[in-house]
């Protein structure tokens, strides 16, 4: 079984929706993030679950859609590293590594 971790900028990411969507209900926020915690576990059985990131190609690096937002992991070994939540309307690029 794989070991979940998010990244500090994927923590980021989802304190910025519950703020947006906090705006109009906390109630929802709250049972939105819950939910999309929720919506990860699959991964710990079955990190392959998810689709590979069409953006970066490679097939430890992978994509599970919650609502409207891409949950983006990456495969090391017995560890799931999730990298980002994105709204799926988003113009997302990969960013540079040099």
């Amino acid at each position: 079984m794989a070991e979940i971790i998010w990244s500090p900028a994927s923590l980021d990411d989802i304190d910025s929706i519950a703020e947006y969507i906090a705006k109009d209900s906390v109630y929802h926020a709250s049972l939105f993030i819950d939910r999309l915690f929720d919506a990860t576990g699959q991964l710990k059985e079955n990190p392959q679950s998810g689709r590979i990131i069409p953006e970066i190609g490679k097939d430890n690096c992978r994509e599970i859609i919650y609502g409207s937002y891409r949950i983006m992991y990456k495969i090391e070994k017995n560890k799931i590293w999730i990298t980002g939540v994105i709204h799926g309307a988003r113009n997302w690029r990969p960013p540079r590594i040099r």
